[in-house]
């Protein structure tokens, strides 16, 4: 009797225990099937891993008694499918997974609405399939119950007074009732003990054997580099990866954060001090347009593809080709984001500094210090600098980032007139308007910067602002992207009009970029667009170039500079044209104005967030599980891969300049130098 109670009690717990390490397997599995990653694959260690972790993080339910137990199991089976789901879900529309970072800003996802209700795939159900087969299985025991308590009720009328005779003759039982009960109380409390503890040393097993395999093999130095998310991901599988993040962000944050060494600074000193050498040019264009105004427009989701294309006959971007005829257009421009998208962007072009591998600088780091556009224009011209967006100041911290880089004042939702909503807030033509209207009451010389809206994923406007023909496209994200740049372009050429009404075009500098891409990525769509097969070279570059567009007080030195440039050279390059040095300050873009023609300066590289490089002759595409070797190397003359090895010394230093950005920004090392040079110079 003792023993089939026992029996029943180990096969009944461990069979519910085994079920639920299986379901989230499987999860994990249908997660992985969604990425479409190169170079990522699930083989029997991945799984191994998957399975461990798994085990990690739910050993210590086999502490508890049965009840418990259920329960717990039940809630961490809705918690890891919701982080599952999530992270499904952000991939899809930033081809990364949450950290700890992202995760503080989660007040934001609220805001998201149908961006986030147009990634979510009906195929997603499969994620609660056992959720479905629990319920179902739950509702037929019910029945079967209820069916064998009727039968149940029956019998005992017929024979109550024998069972009950029975009953209370079957003393001999009590002994192993009530005699022994609690040592096997306490014998089932041991056995709980040591089940949970070897659990946990199988699933630690099973998780560090292949991962130490793989970081003693082809991912040496995994743990020491700033790697993609999704390289982590490739070693450590999901919940190891999360693990990871958070213990890593725990320890910046509570641990004392990272520290540089003397060695190290001193590198990264002299690597500044050359940067600086690098970007200085005693050229007419330096200091040319000393005093203008300068308004510098970020365009959300504005790719540079179809600049100067045509659907149905009607051009795309009119307006802004028509500005391209008296401005300075840098075809080979790229965004350099991580992460933090938009703010990324924000920040890489206003402080040439490179955004983070994980998170966002505005929530991870807004007090440090950082050499910035709009502080330095303030401090070595006399500016008064605004930011303009009209959304939520809390978004991407703003409220506190734009108060710590300087700015006057932040203009938000709360300052603009609601006279036009679309999309996400307000239209763009309403928000150039209004934000015109400031612009044009403050003190000269002024810096203004601007993030427009209009054009943000999913890109559905309604149908009485539509006024491009979208044709094979209609009704799709696709059309709805085209049809949403049209419209910003319409403001676009409004706002331009507006500062000629003004008497401002004529003093001001105007700098127009896009902040990264739309997210689209079918490769088939860009095909049927632009008519021609792409390569995976095209496709790299479709999705990682922006616009830039400079147009000069006087419309002089207007042409297409189609050498490689990036989001962190349109501080130093401003800065040039506006005759302010540049050698002072710990920035890391180049200057496009360094030289002009026959003459410009060889030094272009442009390094991409997640390794990505170019340098206008190699185009270096890295490869997920981010070994050297298992990336392409383009050659751009002939767009063709090449020898690897032509890559290897500027992919060390587009290594160099991520691991140089990530130190200085999470060290706040700027600081540390300002100090430590006050101090010299006491």
């Amino acid at each position: 009797m003792l023993r089939l109670t026992s029996n029943r009690g180990f096969s009944g717990r461990h069979i519910v225990y085994i079920l639920f390490v299986a379901a989230i397997f499987m999860k994990l599995a249908i997660l992985h099937s969604n990425l479409h990653a190169r170079y990522i694959d699930m083989n029997l260690l991945d799984d191994l891993i998957a399975i461990g972790s798994v085990m990690l993080v739910s050993f210590w339910t086999l502490w508890l008694p049965s009840r418990g137990r259920g329960i717990a199991l039940g809630v961490l089976n809705v918690l890891l499918t919701a982080l599952i789901f999530a992270d499904l879900v952000y991939y899809r529309y930033f081809g990364d997974f949450l950290t700890v970072p992202v995760l503080l800003q989660a007040g934001q996802v609220g805001e998201l609405g149908d961006s986030i209700r147009g990634l979510i795939h009906p195929a997603d159900l499969w994620l609660i399939a056992d959720w479905a087969a629990w319920a179902a299985v739950k509702m037929g025991l019910r029945l079967t119950r209820g069916s064998g308590s009727r039968r149940k009720d029956r019998l005992h009328g017929s024979f109550g007074n024998g069972s009950s005779a029975y009953s209370m003759g079957s003393g001999s039982f009590s002994p192993v009732t009530f005699g022994s009960g609690n040592r096997r109380s306490g014998g089932r409390r041991f056995g709980r003990l040591f089940t949970g503890i070897g659990v946990f040393l199988l699933g630690f097993a099973l998780t560090m054997g292949p991962i130490r395999f793989y970081t003693q093999t082809w991912a040496v130095g995994l743990f020491e580099n700033n790697w993609w998310n999704v390289s982590l991901y490739n070693v450590t599988g999901l919940l190891g990866f999360h693990y990871y993040d958070a213990s890593r962000y725990l320890k910046e944050h509570l641990g004392g954060g990272q520290t540089v060494s003397a060695k190290e600074k001193d590198e990264i000193r002299q690597w500044f001090d050359e940067a600086s050498q690098r970007r200085q040019a005693d050229n007419d264009l330096f200091g040319a347009y000393a005093g203008s105004n300068v308004i510098v427009i970020q365009a959300e989701a504005f790719m540079n593809f179809m600049i100067g294309k045509q659907i149905g006959g009607q051009e795309i971007t009119p307006n802004f080709n028509k500005l391209m005829d008296e401005s300075l257009y840098f075809s080979n421009y790229y965004h350099q984001t991580g992460q933090g998208r938009t703010s990324d962007a924000d920040f890489a072009s206003n402080s040439s500094l490179h955004p983070l591998p994980t998170g966002s600088v505005a929530v991870r780091y807004p007090n440090h210090t950082f050499d910035v556009l709009p502080q330095i224009l303030k401090t070595q011209g006399g500016y008064t600098a605004e930011a303009f967006h009209a959304y939520e100041g809390s978004f991407w911290n703003r409220n506190n980032m734009y108060q710590a880089m300087g700015y006057d004042r932040f203009y938000s939702k709360k300052d603009f007139q609601m006279d036009e909503p679309l999309g996400w807030s307000l239209g763009d033509k309403s928000f150039f308007k209004q934000s015109l209207e400031v612009m044009a009451q403050e003190k000269q010389p002024f810096y203004s910067f601007l993030i427009t809206l209009s054009s943000h994923h999913p890109y559905s406007l309604p149908a009485s602002v539509q006024e491009l023909d979208t044709g094979e496209f209609k009704g799709t994200i696709f059309g709805d992207y085209l049809q949403a740049v049209h419209y910003v372009d319409a403001a676009l050429g409004e706002f331009v009009e507006g500062l000629k009404r003004e008497g401002l075009w004529d003093h001001t500098i105007l700098a127009f970029y896009g902040d990264h891409d739309n997210s689209i990525t079918d490769k088939a769509v860009y095909e049927q667009f632009l008519g021609k097969t792409l390569s995976d070279l095209d496709m790299h570059q479709i999705l990682n170039q922006v616009p830039l567009l400079i147009h000069l007080p006087d419309g002089k030195h207007a042409g297409v500079d189609s050498e490689p440039a990036g989001q962190l050279d349109l501080t130093p390059s401003l800065l040039h044209l506006l005759g302010i040095a540049t050698d002072s300050y710990y920035l890391m873009g180049n200057n496009l104005f360094a030289a002009t023609g026959s003459d410009r300066a060889a030094d272009r590289l442009v390094v991409l967030r997640s390794g990505a490089f170019t340098d206008g002759e190699l185009y270096y595409i890295p490869s997920a599980d981010n070994l050297f070797a298992n990336g392409t190397c383009y050659d751009l003359a002939s767009r063709k891969p090449g020898e690897i090895e032509l890559c290897r010394a500027p992919h060390e230093e587009a290594k160099k300049r991520l691991r140089i950005s990530d130190e200085l920004i999470a060290s706040d090392l700027i600081a540390d130098f300002r100090k430590e040079a006050q101090g010299a110079g006491r």
